[in-house]
């Protein structure tokens, strides 16, 4: 399969998780809230092992140290601007008040970040498919409980489930949209730097967006929860690190 066809149904396939946000219409309230604090610590640890484990390794070996931790740098510095500027929070506790208007900045920010993360992950693609596999699970991994959260802002918001979906949906397309521009400028200019780039996008979210939702709980069970639930999203990107290293020799 080429590289092309990877981007395009990596894209579609990030694109349709956005419709993962209908479950929240299924499960109880209870359900959801015990489920999704440790699916978010599960995609923390997912996310911060890929760039540790996948994009790193890769960038240090194609770019020079102090390029690559600069971009490192560049990618964690946009991302803390990107909700700096929009004030966009990930709402992920169930029941989280919101108010009307920041139902559209959730909007706006989640496609732009889809937007970079497309940009970023297809430029990972271009240089490594394997490591471009690995970034793609690690960020799908934050996506489902980003959607679930994003879904219940928009409905608790006012907004119409079919609406809510159909917009998470839109929003989420920006993935592609991001995928097929990089694979375009690909063409004419080296794209290893997104790979740094695209690691240090995966650090701040998981370290400084997702991180905090799973640790402001003081009971010890949550806690112990939350911990396993990171340490085998960690656990995971290394396995695949590993086995890749495997197949590769």
């Amino acid at each position: 399969m080429t590289t092309f066809l990877w981007i395009l149904l990596s894209g579609i396939a990030m694109t349709a998780i956005a419709l993962v946000g209908g479950l929240t219409l299924v499960l109880r309230e209870r359900t959801l809230a015990r489920l999704l604090l440790p699916l978010v610590a599960f995609a923390a640890g997912s996310l911060i092992g890929g760039a540790l484990f996948h994009m790193l390794p890769v960038a240090l070996g194609r770019l020079p140290a102090m390029t690559t931790f600069g971009l490192v740098a560049v990618g964690y510095v946009v991302f803390f601007a990107l909700e700096q500027f929009l004030h966009w929070h990930h709402c992920h506790r169930a029941g989280a008040s919101c108010r009307q208007p920041l139902t559209y900045l959730v909007l706006i920010g989640d496609a732009l970040h889809n937007f970079l993360g497309g940009l970023s992950i297809a430029g990972v693609f271009l240089v490594d498919v394997r490591l471009g596999l690995a970034a793609w699970v690690a960020a799908a991994l934050h996506e489902v409980p980003q959607e679930l959260g994003d879904f219940g802002v928009l409905v608790h918001g006012g907004w119409k489930p079919r609406a809510a979906l159909l917009f998470n949906l839109l929003s989420g397309s920006t993935f592609l949209v991001g995928g097929l521009i990089a694979h375009a400028v690909a063409q004419r200019v080296d794209v290893t730097w997104l790979v740094p780039l695209a690691a240090g996008n995966f650090i701040y979210i998981g370290a400084s967006d997702l991180v905090p939702e799973v640790n402001k709980s003081h009971a010890l069970g949550p806690s112990l929860v939350h911990f396993l639930a990171f340490a085998a999203g960690l656990a995971l990107l290394l396995a695949l690190a590993l086995l890749g290293s495997g197949a590769a020799h």
